[in-house]
């Protein structure tokens, strides 16, 4: 491991994490590179060892390029053992109708890629769930555990913030990562995923933040229409590039290019569900 990254200091919460962890004694982790799994996956290296902790990310269309290439980069900076593996969600057909329940049918497939995995390791399958994630709409959860995977950061009663703060006193760079969430998140339930859909999301996203919108940012997808969520303090400034936005986005093949002045808000697509979280 890098030595520019430790431990964070002793305390409650932390000794049951790694308590959890040492008991497993060899785990995969779903590694996204977000910043939950990132501290799971950097946490658990440091205790059991990279022989005894693979960090698997699942490439396929729903995973931005940019993610992908910050897995990979997050690996060689912290020494993780690191892989990655093909999943084909955009294949199931429960997936791309996407209805309600899409998230299971895609971490169903990433269960079904990683089961035989572990299996071959002797290890077991963790997710970074913390309590925070236990109250929204998130069907992918139980796919999860159906097949057996299990949740160290819920084990021991971490929260979101909690793990942010953990994750800068351990000098993961990630202590701070906006959430980037699949990018059929961007998509209303009821409108059909396909790999082309997706990939018009990623390079709309990426194309964002070339223009420097590096915080939270979504692009949803809104038939002609892209919905751009920003943060409130971006907001100003994207008003002021709105000529840049609007040409880097048309020829994407959005008619209409919109501001959300509402601001970046997780999971809000979620309202036609009737969830919690708008």
């Amino acid at each position: 491991m890098s030595s520019a990254i430790c431990l964070p200091p002793s305390s409650v919460k932390v000794d049951a994490l790694r308590t959890s962890i040492e008991s497993m004694g060899n785990v995969v982790v779903a590694f996204s590179g977000g910043a939950d799994s990132a501290f799971l996956g950097a946490f658990a290296t440091l205790v059991l060892g990279a022989n005894n902790v693979l960090c698997a990310t699942a490439v396929s269309a729903s995973l931005a390029a940019s993610e992908a290439d910050d897995c990979r980069a997050l690996a060689t900076e912290w020494g993780l053992n690191w892989q990655t593996f093909l999943t084909n969600e955009t294949s199931r057909p429960e997936y791309i109708a996407n209805s309600g329940d899409r998230c299971f049918h895609c971490k169903d497939e990433l269960m079904d890629v990683l089961v035989p995995i572990a299996r071959e390791r002797s290890a077991h399958i963790t997710l970074g769930v913390n309590v925070d994630d236990l109250g929204d709409h998130r069907p992918g959860q139980q796919a999860a555990e159906l097949k057996g995977a299990v949740f160290p950061l819920v084990v021991a009663n971490l929260s979101k913030a909690e793990i942010r703060d953990l994750s800068q006193a351990m000098g993961l760079r990630t202590w701070n990562k906006p959430a980037a969430a699949c990018l059929a998140s961007r998509v209303p339930y009821g409108t059909a995923v396909t790999v082309g859909l997706l990939s018009t999301i990623d390079r709309a996203e990426a194309a964002m933040r070339q223009l420097g919108f590096v915080g939270n940012m979504r692009v949803r997808h809104e038939g002609k229409t892209a919905r751009i969520e920003l943060d409130a303090s971006d907001i100003a400034r994207a008003a002021e590039l709105h000529n840049s936005i609007v040409a880097a986005l048309e020829p994407l093949g959005y008619q209409y290019v919109t501001l959300d002045l509402a601001g970046f808000r997780s999971g809000n697509l979620n309202w036609a569900l009737g969830a919690d979280k708008s």
